[in-house]
């Protein structure tokens, strides 16, 4: 079974290295608490993408704001 909050934070801290995963929290907003830019996240977007072959759409961004909802978001559209 794949832990998709996992996956979410390991493709998080390619993206943006200066992160570190151990205190990412479930709630932590990418751009407001992580600091993300635009481009940032359209290549978690791309490395999520390319790791599990979900599509996530412009409109669904919001649903991949956290780790918490990203987990929900890739566990019901992954598989």
């Amino acid at each position: 079974m794949t832990d998709y909050r996992a996956v979410f934070v390991e493709e998080l801290t390619r993206v943006a290295p200066d992160i570190d995963p151990s205190t990412v929290g479930d709630g932590d907003h990418i751009q407001d608490d992580l600091a993300l830019d635009s481009m940032d996240v359209l290549n978690l977007v791309a490395a999520l993408h390319a790791r599990l072959g979900v599509d996530i759409p412009e409109r669904d961004y919001p649903e991949i704001a956290t780790p918490a909802r990203a987990a929900a978001y890739l566990a019901a559209r992954a598989g």
